[in-house]
């Protein structure tokens, strides 16, 4: 039987991105809650809302990396995994092909012999 804590494993990227929006809360309810004038609170909201577009943009940049580097592991084993299977093939081919050949040629001669 399974235990439940193995089905559970995060990955480093669900780690990074719930530390970072964990972050982008606090940072935004620190923001709406601090004492300060109307101008500089949106003046601040809007310097937070650039910050976090240009880390959500890394993060994404980051992800696409990450997902093309996987992209391509995958294509490598897929790839392998079909030459190896080819391969296989074609020494079974070889062997049954050899176990044909003599297969008929000791038939042929049971067959010579009986008629000699």
């Amino acid at each position: 039987m399974r235990r439940y804590d193995d089905d559970c494993s995060y990955g480093a990227s669900s780690v990074f991105l719930s530390f970072l929006l964990g972050g982008m809360v606090g940072a935004g309810l620190a923001l709406l809650l601090a004492p300060q004038s109307g101008v500089e609170t949106r003046r601040k909201i809007r310097e937070f809302a650039d910050e976090v577009k240009d880390k959500a943009a890394d993060y994404a940049e980051h992800a696409k990396g990450v997902a093309t580097d996987y992209y391509g592991q995958a294509r490598e084993t897929v790839i392998s995994s079909v030459d190896k299977a080819k391969q296989v093939v074609d020494e079974q081919k070889a062997a049954l092909s050899s176990a044909l050949d003599a297969g008929k040629e000791a038939y042929s001669k049971e067959v010579n012999k009986e008629n000699a």
